[in-house]
């Protein structure tokens, strides 16, 4: 799939997420731990935000790794999405889905907007 984002959309990601940083340090910091827990592991950033969205990972789903290291991974997204103010994060996935979450990942590892805009191949 191919996604094109313009300047002015991740720039205004970039500040939504500024938002939910200062507004609501917990929730961000467990976004962040996620994000860096599935680049660690070499897991799409696509089929992180699918799982966390409830969507279907399937297109997205990561080469087959230990169960263990599969339970681990499910267990922390599980435990983001029982956090009381998960509601903002998704909101601010939802609002800005059309970036790609992989975009809206490294916005919030505090990749500038310009080094990502135009087309990108979403896996």
């Amino acid at each position: 799939m191919l996604t094109t984002s313009s300047y002015d959309q991740l720039k205004n990601a970039q500040m939504a997420i500024g938002k939910l940083k200062d507004a609501k340090p917990s929730i961000y910091r467990k976004f962040i731990n996620i994000i860096k827990l599935t680049r660690q592991l070499q897991f799409g950033y696509q089929y992180m935000g699918a799982l966390i969205m409830d969507e279907d990972p399937g297109k997205f789903n990561s080469t087959s790794k230990d169960d263990y290291v599969l339970s681990v991974y499910y267990r922390e997204i599980e435990n983001l999405k029982t956090d009381k103010k998960f509601l903002d994060l998704q909101q601010l996935l939802k609002t800005y889905k059309q970036l790609s979450y992989a975009n809206i990942s490294k916005l919030a590892l505090g990749e500038n907007p310009e080094a990502l805009v135009g087309p990108t191949i979403v896996r």
